[in-house]
């Protein structure tokens, strides 16, 4: 039984990251379909699944469709009780659940100011007084939820990773592409995602696309991901490759990877592509790039 999840974009589309997050991070099973957000295809591509008309959009293994990330995260921990979407703690999973409906909910102006980018950091960004406040807040709330629920050996909300962190990794993304001011307990927080190896498949998905032009573009100088640095790989014409077979799906290669003098194939140029973006986080590739040593 595989549930289905309609996204529109692993860049920019902050929705879409918390709605891939809910399956990721609990290993709850997916397949992940792309519909045009920016091609201008998105209301035909979402037409079957009336009536939504924004993304993320999951349809459960019995045919239920079901938009809005508030929703689908409440529909999976009802399913999915044994993956513990929520803090097992009543009085944990109460804060969690309300700091994750005011996400939901507000802070209009850093969503208006700040849209998700993952593709670069901003040299320069002045952050309005109502931005300043969201964020006041929002570090309010993370400080708050760490202080009661926290546990020293994790960096998350309330001790373990849960449905209050996957509402606030497109938050934590934000506050680093555009240097917010936050204080160094916020600042870790926002690390810890940055860090992730969920957060960087997604943002190494993200990386596989090309745009032109590039959504959500600032009259500001770039700079680059202040995430952790990838290890360096490169696209090559050519093989000949050390595995015959796809890591991600075991067909044969046809695109091809160089990494520290080795080359290895991929079976399309998007399973490449997100590889080269950042190479260690996928499990399949790290494997084969350890076990060919």
């Amino acid at each position: 039984m595989i549930y289905d999840l309609f996204i529109g974009d692993e860049s920019f589309s902050s929705w879409s990251l918390r709605g891939w997050l809910m399956f990721e991070q609990f290993g709850l099973p997916v397949r992940v379909h792309l519909v045009g957000l920016y091609s201008g295809t998105l209301a035909e591509d979402l037409a079957p699944l009336a009536p939504a008309r924004l993304v993320p959009v999951m349809c459960t293994p019995d045919g239920i469709v079901i938009g809005d990330t508030l929703a689908m995260a409440e529909t999976l921990a009802e399913r999915h009780p044994a993956a513990d979407l929520w803090p097992a703690d009543a009085a944990a999973c109460g804060l969690a659940r309300w700091i994750v409906a005011e996400m939901h909910s507000g802070f209009g102006a850093l969503r208006s100011a700040c849209p998700m980018t993952l593709r670069n950091a901003w040299v320069g960004f002045e952050p309005s007084d109502a931005v300043r406040a969201d964020v006041a807040r929002i570090e309010e709330l993370w400080l708050l939820a760490r202080a009661r629920h926290g546990t020293e050996d994790s960096p998350w909300l309330f001790g373990r990773y849960c449905l209050a962190d996957v509402f606030y990794a497109p938050v934590a993304a934000r506050i680093a592409a555009y240097d917010l001011p936050v204080g160094p307990a916020a600042r870790a927080y926002v690390d810890a995602h940055l860090s992730d190896p969920a957060f960087r498949r997604w943002r190494a998905r993200g990386q596989a696309r090309q745009y032109d032009p590039l959504p959500y573009a600032m009259d500001l100088p770039k700079a680059p991901w202040p995430g952790p640095a990838p290890r360096q790989a490169h696209a090559v014409e050519a093989g000949p490759s050390e595995n015959a077979a796809c890591p991600y799906s075991g067909k044969p290669v046809t695109h091809f990877l160089g990494i520290e003098g080795r080359i290895f194939g991929f079976c399309n140029p998007v399973c490449r592509d997100k590889t080269v973006a950042d190479p260690e986080v996928w499990p399949a590739f790290r494997d084969l790039l350890e076990r060919s040593c």
